[in-house]
C-alpha cells in the first residue's frame, strides 16, 4: 500500500507539557483511518499535527518528523500543505456569504474567477459531499441559512473543491443528530474513492463502521495501531480491550 504520511518518533509538546510521545505510525493513501481514545489522550492534537495547526498555539513544539510524500512537513510551507491536507472541523463553520460562495471561496483565493470554471468546480464539489440535490436551487441564499448537518457537508464541499489529497476530519458529526450523523458517515464511504482521510472520534460504533484503521491513543501513547476490523474484535493489548468494552473512558 501507498503510504502518504509516515510518523516517526514524534512527540508534541505545550510548553513543558507533553501531549504525545513517541508516536510512529504509517496513514495509507485512499483508507480512512481513525483516531480513538479518550478526552485528553492527544488524538485531536496529532491530527492537527498533519497540516500545522499546532503553529496556531504559541507554546507548541514537536520533535521527530512527520512525512508527507517523502517529504518532512517542517520544510514545507503551511499555506501550501493545507491546500493538499484539508481539514472539516467539529463544528460546522460556514462563511457569512451564499451557499455557492461558501465553496467558490477557496478557488477565488487561488485566483480563479471564471465564472463557468467556478459553477462546475461548485457542482462537483457539492455532488462529492451529496449536497448538491438539496441546494441547487437555492445557491444565493447563505450557507448559514442550512441545517447542521447541511452545513458540514457543505464545509466538506468547501474543502474538497479543492482537491486536496488529504481530509482531515475532527469530530465531524459530534455536534450532529443521527440522521445527519449518518449521512456524513455514507458520505466518508464514498469520499474514500477520491481521498485519504483521517478522522477523529469518540464513536466507537463510528469507527468501527467508516474506518479501514484505527488507532487508539492513551495519555500521549499510541497504544494499537490495527485494521479496523482487527482492532475491534481481537485487540492486542489488554488496555484496548478495556477501552473498546467501555471499562473506561
Amino acid at each position: 500500500m501507498e503510504t502518504v504520511f509516515s510518523v516517526k518518533d514524534f512527540n508534541l509538546f505545550y510548553g513543558e507539557h507533553q501531549v504525545l510521545k513517541n508516536i510512529n505510525i504509517d496513514i495509507y493513501k485512499n483508507k480512512v483511518t481513525a483516531f480513538i481514545g479518550p478526552s485528553g489522550c492527544g488524538k485531536s492534537s496529532f491530527l492537527r499535527s498533519f497540516n500545522k495547526m499546532n503553529d496556531f498555539v504559541g507554546t507548541a513544539h514537536s520533535t521527530g518528523t512527520i512525512d508527507f510524500e517523502n517529504c518532512d512537513i517542517k520544510k514545507i510551507d503551511a499555506q501550501s500543505l493545507r491546500l493538499k491536507v484539508g481539514m472539516v472541523f467539529q463544528k460546522p463553520n460556514p462563511f457569512k456569504m451564499s451557499i455557492f460562495e461558501n465553496v467558490a471561496y477557496g478557488l477565488r483565493c487561488k485566483g480563479i474567477n471564471d465564472r463557468k470554471i467556478l459553477e462546475e468546480k461548485v457542482q462537483d464539489a457539492l455532488q462529492k459531499a451529496a449536497l448538491w440535490d438539496e441546494v441547487k436551487d437555492k445557491l444565493d441564499q447563505p450557507g448559514t441559512s442550512l441545517s447542521g448537518g447541511q452545513q458540514q457537508r457543505l464545509c466538506i464541499a468547501r474543502t474538497i473543491v479543492l482537491s486536496p489529497e488529504v481530509i482531515l476530519m475532527d469530530e465531524p458529526t459530534s455536534a450532529l443528530d443521527p440522521i445527519a450523523t449518518k449521512k456524513i458517515e455514507n458520505l466518508i464511504e464514498d469520499l474514500r474513492k477520491d481521498f485519504t482521510i483521517i478522522i477523529v472520534t469518540h464513536s466507537m460504533q463510528q469507527a468501527a463502521c467508516v474506518s479501514d484503521y484505527t488507532a487508539f491513543f492513551l495519555m500521549g501513547d499510541l497504544i494499537e495501531y490495527e485494521k479496523s476490523k482487527t482492532f475491534f474484535s481481537m485487540p492486542k493489548d489488554k488496555r484496548s480491550e478495556d477501552y473498546i468494552s467501555g471499562r473506561f473512558g
